[in-house]
């Protein structure tokens, strides 16, 4: 029978719902005492195939869950039945899918892991975070990342932004939001003076109204630091059984660390927030900040 996380994993979408997934045939895989390796053979896979279904990063197919599920020697119809349930309910596409011109596969698979968490930390030193930006900034940023585009693909880029905010807005369980922003990202006026002046405006507004938002920032006087080299996201679900995920953005590209290397970055995290103008803090720094522009 399904249970309550597992119904809040339907309310959030495929990505949620394939880590569930993935997470209770993890769980059933290690009763047994059976390796990867053995599971990937019985669904005529690899060990590195089954890494990848367990952290619900591959579409499940029906057939492989049953043998799985065979393998692992869970007879249960009810358990059974639910989880053939949520198999098919997970190939229903999130709406980001419908954008796939204009998102690229690495950046997908994040949109699916940020419109399922309960809580995202996130470190910027180059943008504001995209999930607070203005629609003039990110229209801006946007043109700069793409400036070869066409008009229609920059609109359809700008939309895919803003909807991704909806997360911080829903009525019920609405996403926790806790970024550290460099200054550097605020000092360069991306889009012109005004642009700026109103992304600036946007933070402390979001700051001191929206409950389930925490903006730091991280001046210039706060010195040298180890995630000077990009941005770190750290996202984490509302499911104990569910590891946080570690999202490093690149150009072109993303990466997703684990282990101890994942731990290292979740510690950078930490720091930051340390080092970092605590909220009520950063929000007077903003005001002083808006005489710049």
């Amino acid at each position: 029978m399904l249970d309550n996380r597992q119904d809040a994993a339907r309310a959030a979408g495929p990505t949620a719902l394939r880590m569930q997934i993935g997470a209770r045939l993890r769980r059933l895989r290690e009763e047994k005492g059976i390796g990867r390796a053995e599971a990937g053979a019985a669904i005529r896979g690899s060990a590195s195939k089954m890494c990848r279904l367990e952290l619900g990063r591959h579409g499940f197919k029906v057939r492989d869950v049953l043998d799985l599920l065979d393998l692992y020697g869970l007879d249960d119809e009810n358990e059974r039945k639910g989880l053939v349930e949520l198999v098919q309910e997970a190939k229903k596409p999130g709406w980001w899918q419908s954008y796939g011109d204009v998102v690229p596969t690495w950046f997908e698979q994040y949109v699916g892991l940020e419109q399922s968490a309960a809580t995202i930390r996130g470190y910027e030193v180059q943008y504001v975070p995209g999930l607070l930006q203005t629609v003039e900034y990110a229209r801006a940023v946007i043109g700069l990342e793409h400036h070869h585009a066409a008009y229609d693909e920059l609109d359809r880029r700008l939309r895919v932004r803003m909807t991704r905010q909806d997360i911080l807005l829903r009525p019920v369980a609405p996403v926790r939001f806790w970024t550290v922003i460099d200054e550097a990202a605020l000092r360069r006026p991306i889009g012109g003076n005004a642009t700026m002046r109103a992304q600036i405006e946007h933070l402390i507004a979001v700051a001191e109204r929206m409950p389930n938002v925490k903006v730091q920032l991280l001046p210039f006087s706060a010195g040298g630091h180890l995630a000077l080299g990009g941005p770190i996201t750290v996202i984490r679900f509302a499911e104990h059984d569910l590891d946080d995920v570690v999202y490093l953005e690149q150009l072109t590209g993303a990466r997703y660390p684990e282990g101890r290397e994942a731990d290292r970055y979740k510690e950078i995290m930490d720091s930051l927030v340390i080092r970092a103008a605590p909220p009520a803090r950063t929000v007077a720094l903003l005001k002083d900040m808006l005489n710049d522009f």
